[in-house]
C-alpha cells in the first residue's frame, strides 16, 4: 500500500529584497531533510524543517566546493544550534545564521522564512 503525502495549503516563503517569495508547500519538507528551491535571481536556497517544526533557509551553494548541494546534507545540532553538514567535505553550517561552524571566516546567506 502507498500512503499519500499529507497535503496542506501552507506555503513556505522567503524574504527577498523586502518582499516574500513562495518557494514550496510545507508538505514538501520532511523533518531533518532539505529541499532546494530556485530563486528569481538564479541562486538556489536550501530549505529545512527540523524535528520540532522550525523552518530554516540558507544558500544551497557549498562555498568550499562551489556545488549546489547543501540541501542534500545531513542535519544535526551542535551546542543547541541546528546545522547542516555539506555532503561533500562535511563542513557544518548553522541553519539560523549561515555561519560555518568549522571555519569562522566562511558564511552562507541565511534567509528569513515563514509559512503563509
Amino acid at each position: 500500500m502507498t500512503l499519500a503525502l499529507e497535503t496542506t495549503e501552507l506555503k513556505i516563503e522567503l524574504a527577498l529584497d523586502g518582499d516574500w517569495f513562495t518557494v514550496c508547500d510545507l508538505s514538501a519538507l520532511l523533518p531533518g531533510r532539505g529541499v532546494a528551491a530556485l530563486l528569481p535571481d538564479g541562486h538556489q536556497a536550501a530549505i529545512f524543517r527540523d524535528r520540532s517544526g522550525e523552518l530554516f533557509a540558507i544558500d544551497n551553494r557549498d562555498p568550499f566546493t562551489g556545488a549546489a548541494v547543501l540541501s542534500r546534507g545531513l542535519t544535526g545540532t551542535h551546542q543547541g544550534r541546528p546545522f547542516v553538514a555539506s555532503p561533500l567535505l562535511k563542513q557544518r553550517f548553522d541553519l539560523a545564521s549561515g555561519q560555518c561552524l568549522d571555519d569562522e571566516e566562511v558564511r552562507v546567506t541565511a534567509y528569513q522564512v515563514r509559512t503563509a
